[in-house]
Formats: C-alpha cells, sequence, structure tokens
C-alpha cells in the first residue's frame, strides 16, 4: 500500500465525500475517481503536519445505521455550509437514496401532487406535467426532482419519503426542521 500526503483542505473535501461510516478514503476516491475494483487502493496517512488519516474501514462492518448516517448528514460541514433550502433539499434526496435505493424508489413512485410529478427518470418528464417545475438532478441517482416548490412542499416531500423509508418520526421531524 502507498501513502500519500494531503493539505488540510483537500483532506475536507475528501472527508465531505463520505457517504456512510467506515467509509475510507480508497474508497471515497474509488468513487469518485470512477476507479473499477482491482484497481491499485489509496490510503491517506499523515505524513507531515497538518495532514490527516483516513482509516480504511473495518472488514466485516455491520451494514450502515441509517439513522446515524442522517444525523451526521445534519451536522456535516457540507450541509451546513447550504444557505439555500433547495440545496439541503437535495443533500437529503441524495443521502436517503444512497441509504437504501428500493425504499427510495418504492417511496418516490406513490409521491405526487394534484397536478404535478414531483419525482422521474429525467428532465422531459418533469416538464411535459407542470409548468415552471425548474427540475433537477439528485446527485447520485437516476432520478430528477421539481425544485420550484416552497420550503414546506420540500419538507412535506421529505417527510413523506422518510415516513415510506420507516425512519424514526422524531429524526423526520429534526430532518423536516433543518430543510
Amino acid at each position: 500500500m502507498k501513502t500519500i500526503e494531503v493539505d488540510e483542505e483537500l483532506y475536507r473535501y475528501i472527508a465531505s465525500h463520505t457517504q456512510h461510516i467506515g467509509e475510507s478514503a480508497s474508497d471515497i476516491l474509488r468513487r469518485m475517481l470512477k476507479f473499477t475494483a482491482g484497481q491499485p487502493s489509496v490510503r491517506v496517512a499523515p505524513a507531515a503536519a497538518g495532514a490527516k488519516a483516513l482509516e480504511p474501514a473495518a472488514v466485516g462492518q455491520p451494514p450502515r445505521d441509517r439513522v446515524r448516517a442522517v444525523r451526521e448528514l445534519l451536522l456535516s460541514d457540507e450541509y451546513a455550509e447550504q444557505s439555500k433550502a433547495v440545496n439541503r433539499f437535495m443533500l437529503v434526496l441524495s443521502t436517503l437514496y444512497t441509504l437504501d435505493a428500493e425504499g427510495f424508489t418504492a417511496a418516490t413512485d406513490a409521491l405526487h401532487g394534484r397536478t404535478r410529478t414531483y419525482f422521474a427518470g429525467d428532465q422531459q418528464t418533469l416538464l411535459a406535467n407542470g409548468t415552471h417545475t425548474k427540475p433537477k438532478h439528485v446527485p447520485g441517482t437516476p432520478y430528477w426532482v421539481i425544485t420550484n416548490t416552497n420550503t414546506g412542499r420540500k419538507r412535506s416531500m421529505i417527510e413523506n419519503i422518510m415516513q415510506a423509508m420507516q425512519f424514526p418520526a422524531e429524526l423526520i421531524e429534526k430532518v423536516c426542521g433543518t430543510v
């Protein structure tokens, strides 16, 4: 295994792309760089003052704790830095999909408004089912979502998705309160 030195800013950038507890720097960088299995791994370790290490995930770890992962999102610098509700909305959606793609799909398939489609696999579907929908791609997912809704509607969409995915009510309330 090789060691590389990174500065504090780069370390924070890599760490901000962690998708679950215990994810190693190698896993994060492979995903970001679209490397496939079998290519050389990358381990970030301190080599000088100011450098930090990202430790590899323990082998045989239990499956991700979904509640903990959502709480960590809410406490993350990336989430805190978002000044717009729509950006926090997109981060929550992306995280929910990452935690349980099947549950997210089932929840969004059943979610729509009186005259609008909220989620679709492509931008054109959303544009065809409403005017001024401002569709955006949900990062890390095959989904597009309408974003031209008020914050209350965004909170309602998240609440419905999280309820369908069987998250605890107190966590749903906390997430919706931050959007």
